[in-house]
């Protein structure tokens, strides 16, 4: 039988073609296209072609799926809709996930090896598991132990409000507030390092080198390969950025309790793990009043497959479908 799986990003689109034969799982073809302003049918069009005929397709969305049915939230795509995704595309059954859902399905499913560990903490296999990453945007999930197994349930937790933990945080959240509520998300993502960059480099270091990382086509990366360069206010950026994002992962280990596992996914996070390792993330993660001793419990731990969510779409369409 064959799968079409996808992983649909702000940024990137991945498909992938598998073919199942009883438990076997083989993948016939990968690519990775620009997710642009067309949409998704074409870009599944393209790639199957008019020879491969998939009967279950299970795309891993970056929005709400509600009612099988999404609003990408940092896309301009009209919204997704099963039904008429089935339609169009001529597949018999189609399904929509959130991204999470899928990188924490991929992580439960089968035992994880490309992890670097922040901290061992004291594992419970019958405690929940906290999946988060930023990218372009700011993903959370949580799983549920469930017999032998686990579920995996969506949050839009990137949505909440940012609340500054130092001086320097409250002086962003007034920079940001001019152009409305700030979540979480904008400042713990990829466009979030842009946003921390000018807001040092005009409040704070306007007489230091400023370079023209803002003009490349990925500003967000291109920061981040200037603080390993040695540019000082990209480092300055990287280490606010690294703070402001173990600050956010701790407010999740607060409220879930993941003494299963908390998974830090996310191109970001596994692009700079020397950064993610050099100590502000995980002092910021358990800077939190009256619970620090209980943080050190979390095992914390960081996904290196930037592939997770595609390879959770896979196992999501190939045995839940």
């Amino acid at each position: 039988m064959l799968h079409l799986a996808g992983d649909i990003g702000g940024t990137n689109t991945r498909l992938c073609l598998v073919e199942t034969n009883n438990e076997n799982i083989s993948i016939l073809r990968e690519e990775i296209y620009p997710s642009g302003n067309d949409g998704l049918v074409p870009l599944v069009q393209k790639f199957i072609g008019t020879e491969s005929k998939p009967e279950k397709a299970c795309f891993a969305v970056a929005g709400p799926v509600m009612n099988q049915k999404c609003k990408i939230t940092n896309l301009p795509w009209e919204e997704l809709d099963t039904e008429r995704l089935q339609h169009d595309l001529n597949i018999p059954k189609v399904s929509l996930i959130n991204d999470f859902v899928a990188i924490g399905y991929n992580i439960v499913l089968e035992e994880n090896k490309s992890l670097v560990t922040l901290q061992e903490g004291e594992f419970n296999k019958d405690a929940p598991i906290a999946i988060i990453g930023a990218g372009t945007g700011l993903g959370k999930a949580f799983a549920i132990p469930q017999g032998d197994s686990y579920q995996v349930f969506p949050t839009e937790g990137g949505h909440e409000n940012f609340a500054p933990y130092d001086p320097l945080t409250q002086k962003l959240l007034e920079y940001l507030q001019v152009y409305g509520t700030v979540d979480v998300e904008r400042v713990v993502s990829g466009p979030g390092i842009v946003d921390i960059f000018r807001f040092l480099r005009d409040r704070y270091f306007f007489r230091e080198d400023a370079g023209d990382f803002l003009a490349q086509p990925d500003p967000s990366f291109a920061i981040s390969k200037g603080a390993e360069q040695g540019n000082f206010l990209c480092q300055r950026t990287m280490e606010t950025f690294v703070e402001a994002y173990g600050a956010a992962v701790g407010d999740m280990a607060v409220s879930l309790l993941p003494f299963g596992g908390l998974y830090i996914a996310g191109g970001i996070a596994a692009q700079n793990i020397e950064l993610m390792k050099s100590g502000g993330f995980m002092k910021a993660f358990k800077n939190k009043a009256r619970v620090n001793s209980l943080l050190e419990k979390v095992p914390v731990h960081i996904v290196l497959n930037t592939l997770e969510g595609l390879k959770g779409a896979i196992k999501y369409a190939t045995t839940k479908m």
